[in-house]
């Protein structure tokens, strides 16, 4: 199944009054060699502005990011946006024109987990079925009947977080997920290295010995090095349910593949049209459609989220732990799909060809197609690679020194 972008639908609803930065892979040609740009986009165009801010991470330490987008210099038109999001899916791409990457570079990218009360309870019955799909609906039926009412209403880190742990510790229920569900300290963990996500309109990787996985549709929260939330985009934190439910440790192998982590399909920087409180409102689409004809629809409502964005945020930068290049923060999310899709019990799991759409209205949609992560272009533009590029650009001397140089 192809992938086919338009602008119509990769805009956000309000798109006339966001602040929408992103990043395009410009092909070299007569002005010099090619690379990674900072591009803004406005009135259906995107224009290259790296001579203004070289990176992403650059834009985002501004003290103002949304004026120094729509401040920057437009060094380059580089076609409508259109043109742009067509020529971005690999198999129809000319490799002579841009085409769009993930809107982050430097950043640290970051996860949190069991955020939702939905997903917490999923994790626990991954955790009890050892991995096995077939075992989870009988588990999902026990904890819905016994804790699902009580965790709902349960605030994490409170009195009576205490109480229920207590309460389902009794009960032989108790799990290392709950702990982090509505316990004191929220999950938080590394999705994947910098430079690694992959942006809309690309392939996302499944381990090849995964036979229980499935999208996450989450927001993601672009943070500065000052601990400042500065924009938020979507993004598609890829799980395996049969790794991770064989075993918590092995987390890393479940989330970090080649091409699991996805992110776009632009960065809505924050403004006075859009904040924070937009996030917490925001109702975040996800749909699946399959080479079978199979089709799945759910959406994860931020308005259900267990702890506070800005609460995720302070966990993750704080004294303890700094990000003098920002990170990109996933914030979980409530829908985790749990439909048979090829035997009664079986639970959903991915096919190779999948299309997965991510939406929401003041963001866009991000959409990616699903292979082995073997079997997708490896990932070799990293860090070096990037200032080496910039070097030979001219623009390495253009970005903002670190205040702590």
């Amino acid at each position: 199944m192809l992938l086919h972008l338009n602008a119509a639908e990769a805009l956000p609803e309000d798109a006339a009054r966001a602040s929408l930065a992103g990043r395009v892979w410009v092909p070299d040609g007569p002005q010099g060699p090619g690379g990674p740009a900072v591009v803004v986009i406005a009135d259906g165009h995107v224009f290259d502005i790296s001579t203004t801010v070289p990176t992403i991470a650059d834009l985002l330490e501004a003290d103002d990011p949304a004026e120094r987008l729509r401040s920057a210099v437009r060094d380059r038109d580089l076609g409508t946006l259109e043109e742009v999001l067509a020529n971005t899916p690999p198999e129809t791409r000319d490799a002579a024109r841009p085409w769009f990457l993930a809107p982050c570079d430097l950043q640290a990218l970051k996860a949190c987990g069991v955020t939702f009360v939905a997903s917490l309870l999923e994790r626990v019955i991954e955790e009890r079925a050892k991995g096995d799909p077939d075992r989870s609906e009988a588990i999902r039926r026990e904890l819905a009947a016994t804790a699902g009412t009580d965790l709902v209403q349960v605030r994490p880190g409170s009195l009576e977080a205490e109480r229920l742990k207590a309460a389902l510790i009794e009960r032989d229920l108790w799990s290392q997920y709950l702990e982090v569900g509505i316990g004191p300290y929220a999950e938080v963990f590394t999705k994947a290295q910098p430079m690694s996500a992959v942006g809309t309109g690309v392939d996302i990787g499944l381990h090849p010995d995964s036979t229980w996985n499935n999208p996450e549709p989450e927001i993601v929260l672009a943070v500065d090095s000052r601990r400042r939330i500065v924009g938020a985009t979507l993004g598609n934190d890829v799980n395996l349910r049969d790794f991770e439910g064989r075993s918590a440790l092995l987390l890393g192998r479940a989330k970090d593949n080649n091409a699991s982590c996805a992110i776009g399909p632009f960065l809505r920087l924050f403004d006075d049209d859009f904040g924070l409180d937009d996030v917490r409102r925001a109702d975040v689409r996800l749909s699946v459609e399959g080479t079978d004809g199979y089709r799945l629809d759910g959406v994860s409502s931020m308005a259900e989220i267990s702890r506070d964005p800005a609460d995720l945020v302070a966990q993750t930068i704080n004294d303890t732990h700094q990000y003098p290049d920002g990170l990109m923060l996933f914030l979980g999310t409530m829908y985790v799909p749990v439909e048979d899709r090829e035997r009664p019990g079986g639970g959903f799991t991915h096919k190779r060809g999948d299309i997965v759409r991510i939406a929401a209205a003041r963001l866009g949609t991000l959409i990616n197609r699903v292979d082995r992560a073997d079997r997708i272009a490896p990932w070799t533009f990293g860090v070096r690679a990037l200032m080496a590029n910039l070097a030979a650009r001219g623009l390495l001397a253009t970005g903002v020194r670190s205040r702590h140089a």
